[in-house]
């Protein structure tokens, strides 16, 4: 059963903690094989899980040590149609693997639940095409009808929520929070932005969630930015405008650098954890005053996130 389905605790202004960057983890600290970047294929073989498991327990702990909340995104970024075709993966296998991935999740929140660290499933709903380019682009009711099967599975699991990462476009945005709608499941979306502060498109990033809010009236719970650093979009933040208070979550990257040079970075960037900490307290004081839910992307691991709790629990205790 979902916990929280009906009222999503990170709506309030708690402090909740997300986890890393999944893939770049498991591939460059862990060394893992995902191929077509897919951490839900870890899930076919019990090493495998128990990969995935010992990642997820990393941010369960830093949960417990701060006593802040925790949103755990399941390993199905990849797990649609198209990515999990390239894998040889069935229709049905598709459903069961988003199943198996949010039962995971369960055990989890089964360990480190308190009444001091709640614990939100998040079904995560990764682009149909590449995460950087709109390659792939649909119209919204193309979109929609594409994402339907895995919004409805995560439906009938414990997921709580659905959360669509790494957007690229407003189309496929405004489908899949209509097909999270028809399913009756609350929904976030998660935008990324190139190094301008707008999406891939040139769309800016205002426009974006404008664009969705109108077309869905305002079914979102609230959006994201992810895959993108502070820097890549700060200066198009002005803590006045009412668009950004739909922002609550960021889950940025370590690297300062563009999506076209992290596609062709031979090694890891792990940027600064403590400075990247720092830059998310300046965003919540100045700029996105309802940023509650953060965690990292690309290149970001246990001690950015942990960086991050250090330089914004504080504010956190300020405002409340």
């Amino acid at each position: 059963m979902a916990k929280y389905r009906s009222a999503l605790p990170q709506l309030g202004d708690n402090f909740f903690i997300t986890d890393g960057g999944i893939e770049t983890t498991l591939i460059f600290l862990d060394g893992l094989e995902l191929p077509h970047f897919a951490a839900f294929h870890l899930l076919k073989t019990q090493e495998g899980e128990s990969a995935l498991r010992k990642y997820f327990r990393t941010y369960g702990e830093l949960a417990k040590k701060f006593n802040t909340g925790l949103i755990l995104e399941t390993a199905t970024w990849r797990a649609n149609p198209d990515w999990g075709g390239k894998l040889g993966y069935s229709t049905e296998a598709l459903a069961e693997i988003n199943r198996k991935s949010v039962r995971l999740l369960e055990e989890i929140r089964n360990e480190y639940e308190t009444d001091q660290t709640p614990v939100v499933i998040s079904g995560c709903i990764g682009p149909r095409g590449d995460g950087y380019i709109p390659d792939t682009a649909m119209s919204e009711r193309q979109a929609q009808d594409y994402h339907r099967m895995q919004v409805e599975t995560f439906a009938d699991t414990a997921a709580d929520l659905v959360t669509a990462i790494t957007m690229n476009y407003a189309e496929e945005a405004v489908g899949i929070a209509r097909a999270a709608k028809q399913a009756n499941m609350p929904v976030v979306i998660s935008f990324t932005v190139e190094t301008d502060g707008h999406l891939p498109t040139g769309q800016p990033l205002a426009d974006a969630i404008k664009q969705v809010d109108d077309a869905t009236s305002g079914y979102p719970a609230y959006f994201m930015i992810n895959c993108a650093h502070p820097s890549h979009f700060d200066h198009v933040m002005d803590g006045g405008e009412p668009w950004t208070v739909r922002i609550r979550g960021l889950r940025a990257n370590a690297s300062r650098m563009s999506h076209a040079e992290l596609n062709e970075a031979p090694e890891l960037d792990a940027g600064n954890p403590t400075e990247l900490g720092q830059e998310y307290t300046a965003l919540r004081m100045h700029k996105l005053k309802r940023l509650n839910v953060m965690g990292g992307c690309c290149g970001t691991d246990h001690r950015h996130v942990e960086q991050i709790a250090i330089a914004c629990l504080p504010t956190f205790r300020e405002t409340t």
